[in-house]
């Protein structure tokens, strides 16, 4: 049962953080003209890269994981269907 609510919880902060990337901050970016966008874009991208893929996948992953225990521990798998 814990693994299912820390599945949830980490899907929801994954969830969060798209949503605050898609509502707040590019609409923000967008606004700008082409050179100032191209001038604000290419050092945050340069920053955040290495730290979003590790994020990313890590979140990711962590999710998979406890997903796919809540799932099992269920009985549900792949081959059930």
């Amino acid at each position: 049962m814990l693994a299912g609510q820390v599945a949830l919880v980490v899907a929801a902060v994954f969830a969060g953080a798209a949503l605050y990337v898609n509502v707040a901050e590019q609409p923000a970016r967008l606004s700008l003209d082409d050179r100032s966008l191209l001038g604000e874009w290419k050092p945050s991208y340069k920053r955040a890269s290495p730290c979003r893929r590790r994020w990313q996948s890590s979140v990711f992953f962590l999710d998979y994981l406890l997903g796919g225990r809540q799932g099992f521990g269920r009985g549900l798998s792949p081959r059930s269907s």
